[in-house]
């Protein structure tokens, strides 16, 4: 008999049909495929963001990164402990890195900021700005923390072809504002 409620259930059948998805897109990428998120940021020149260190098949943001670390800061997240928000560690292109949790690598010097705009790593989306992620939470408690001190920028970036019609959605999970592809960006009705 399994552990799991049927939205879990559901949640587990969704991200394996994502993760299968993300697989082939990322193995047929092309160079460039940050380069829509590099537009977007262009508008935000300066405001504190928080990108991500690629894992797996995850969509690279290290371009788009590295050129808005030009203007101004730029953070990676990092998890301290299961169950807790994510921190946000400063970040630049020649930072030293070392091996973190989840197989994400961190800044070695942890120098915290608080970002404005963060880039959302996940397994699929959907228009209305859900998202799927590995089922850790992470996320949705940082982004319900940080939208509670002030207005933060959730952007969804992934390969288009993880979009989903219908990502199993729970009470605690929390929207996106906008999704970025490395083709479209996709703005979410009612959000941004």
């Amino acid at each position: 008999m399994s552990d799991l409620t049927p939205i879990d259930d559901r949640k587990a059948a969704a991200r394996t049909a994502a993760y299968a998805r993300r697989a082939a897109a990322h193995a047929a990428a092309r160079p460039g495929r940050a380069g829509v998120l590099s537009s977007v940021l262009a508008g935000y020149r300066g405001v504190p963001l928080s990108g991500y260190m690629p894992i797996r098949s995850e969509i690279s943001p290290m371009a788009a990164m590295e050129e808005a670390a030009a203007h101004g800061p730029v953070g990676v997240p990092v998890i301290e402990a299961a169950g807790r928000p994510l921190n946000f560690a400063a970040w630049e292109p020649d930072c030293v890195m070392v091996p973190g949790p989840f197989g994400a690598t961190v800044p070695a010097t942890l120098d915290w900021m608080v970002p404005e705009i963060v880039i959302v790593p996940l397994v699929a989306f959907d228009r209305m700005g859900n998202r799927l992620g590995y089922g850790g939470g992470f996320y949705d408690r940082t982004l319900a923390l940080l939208r509670a001190r002030g207005p933060v920028l959730a952007i969804g970036f992934a390969y288009a072809a993880q979009e989903a019609r219908d990502i199993p959605v729970e009470a605690t999970d929390v929207p996106l504002d906008l999704v970025v592809t490395e083709t479209e960006v996709i703005q979410i009705p009612g959000r941004g």
